[in-house]
């Protein structure tokens, strides 16, 4: 950390002044980002992964614990982007993994997981009544979109601006040139008006409405239950599908939250933490909808897959959820996760911040403003740069979490790492007082 009376007062120095100690800290991630531009664009094969000057290089994890190439230690707060909520070494599903593995990982046949995990995902969430596998979030909700074109015969979808239904459905309308080329029509999220009237005017050309039920990506905004019973109503009114991304919100209760809120979508996405830490994607809904892709129909539709019920993800799956994350575990990770993020915004009015932690349960995103966020354009108007800094001082202080400020809790995680987060907040308050004073984000 540094002295507050060292600060210079403004972001551009401040900046420049944490870019010089993070290259200084990181000579050997900075090589090896170096190198590997050599053979991959810019270094990456994962654009989520950028930052400049270079991404830290994790050599070693351990529960909630990471080292990179440099020996510096950080408690994970970006957990995978929500998929590692096991932790890095969940012994009871490393066992299983291990376990499955050495019966053979290519089976070109069905395997004694699958059933099991899929019976347990049916069980848990109210909108899947069968479900298939396959191998990402983004590919879940691709197929999301083109069993609702086949089911309706329908070409026009709905979705919500800054969404993110992975990297082939990307609502921000800046960075989709690689997007399926679904007919799509953005609208603002919880504007439970303008979601009905758009509903009603496409009408009978609707395939489905597409939404997670708390934008992930976008800044952990949940969505207001009567915004989503809305939708629900006018979907069912025109015919029209509801589909559901969970792939982020599916840790958020033991059935995600179509449970919590009581909306049941006709269609759900699923991925992330489900397959145990290993790569998974899902989707499933209702009986008469799912129904269509039994391959014993002779109009059955066909879904392939070499990977999609890949032993290693059944078994870690299925143990997972079995024998980790139950019930009981998820109610108590959710409720932690409440209480760190109220923490979080009494430290901020504590230091008369404008900022706060927006989320529910186990996910959250820290915004530098005080105004109230609807939805991703209204994190927008605050200047990234501010995050940017605080990211880096955040490493300085052995806090790893997205570079966009998103958090999200692992289950090795306890008192410690929460407290060690506030406190890591509360020094960043301290020592950039003067100059987030002069930039207005503390109130005089």
């Amino acid at each position: 950390m540094t002295s507050p009376t060292l600060r210079n007062l403004t972001l551009d120095q401040a900046l420049a002044e944490a870019e010089a100690r993070f290259v200084a800290r990181n000579p050997r991630s900075m090589e090896r980002h170096k190198s590997a531009r050599q053979w991959m664009p810019g270094g990456n094969t994962r654009s989520v992964l950028h930052f400049d000057p270079a991404p830290i290089t994790i050599t070693m994890a351990d529960g909630c614990m990471m080292e990179d190439l440099d020996g510096h230690r950080y408690v994970d707060f970006l957990g995978e982007y929500s998929a590692g909520l096991y932790g890095h070494t969940n012994k009871t599903i490393r066992e299983a993994v291990i376990a499955a593995m050495e019966c053979g990982t290519v089976l070109g046949a069905p395997n004694r997981y699958e059933a099991g995990l899929a019976q347990e995902l049916v069980e848990r969430f109210p909108g899947i009544d069968l479900i298939r596998f396959c191998n990402s979030g983004s590919e879940a909700n691709l197929m999301t979109f083109a069993v609702a074109r086949a089911v309706t015969g329908r070409d026009k979808f709905l979705a919500f601006r800054g969404g993110y239904h992975g990297g082939f459905l990307l609502m921000d309308g800046e960075h989709g040139q690689l997007n399926a080329p679904y007919d799509i029509e953005l609208l603002d999220y919880n504007d439970t008006e303008g979601a009905v009237a758009a509903i009603r005017r496409v009408g009978k050309d609707l395939a489905a409405v597409t939404l997670e039920p708390m934008m992930g990506s976008g800044g952990c905004i949940p969505a207001d239950t009567a915004f989503l019973e809305a939708i629900r109503a006018e979907t069912e009114a025109v015919g029209a599908l509801l589909i559901f991304d969970e792939v982020i919100t599916s840790r958020l209760s033991e059935g995600g939250l179509q449970k919590v809120t009581g909306v049941t979508p006709d269609l759900t996405a699923l991925g992330k933490y489900l397959g145990g830490g290993l790569t998974f994607g899902a989707f499933g809904g209702r009986r008469d909808i799912m129904e269509r892709f039994d391959p014993s129909r002779p109009d059955g539709y066909l879904h392939a897959g070499t990977f999609n019920n890949n032993v290693l993800t059944m078994a870690a799956g299925l143990t997972g959820l079995t024998q980790v994350y139950t019930c009981k575990v998820a109610k108590t990770l959710n409720a932690a996760g409440d209480d760190l993020r109220r923490r979080i915004n009494v430290c901020f009015k504590r230091f008369g911040m404008k900022a706060q932690a927006t989320g529910r349960g186990s996910l959250m995103t820290i915004h530098f403003t005080d105004q109230p966020i609807r939805r991703p354009a209204d994190a927008k108007k605050v200047d990234p740069q501010i995050k940017r800094l605080f990211y880096m001082e955040m490493l300085e202080r052995g806090q790893y979490m997205a570079t966009r400020c998103m958090i999200t809790l692992s289950l090795p995680m306890g008192h410690p790492e929460y407290d060690g987060l506030v406190r890591a907040i509360e020094d960043f308050c301290v020592d950039n007082g003067p100059l987030l004073r002069e930039l207005g984000y503390i109130k005089d």
